[in-house]
């Protein structure tokens, strides 16, 4: 599913692309606690990213290498 509506779907390429860019960040590294805290909240929007991906990786035959059960 996550490959049909992310992939194949023209709507669901321009979708996927929009929340990589808006929510793909790297970590704060200047501003004590705060950067810290903004880390964290990116590393919350990434995980979301990171599990669509996934899906889609699957569908298309990728392993996973963070896959600790093989």
């Amino acid at each position: 599913m996550f490959k049909r509506v992310f992939e194949q779907h023209a709507e669901g390429v321009i979708v996927l692309e929009h929340l990589i860019q808006r929510f793909s960040k790297n970590a704060v590294t200047v501003g004590g606690i705060d950067a810290v805290l903004k880390t964290y909240l990116q590393a919350g929007h990434r995980e979301v990213l990171d599990h669509i991906l996934l899906r889609i990786n699957r569908a298309n035959g990728v392993d996973d290498p963070n896959n600790q059960e093989e």
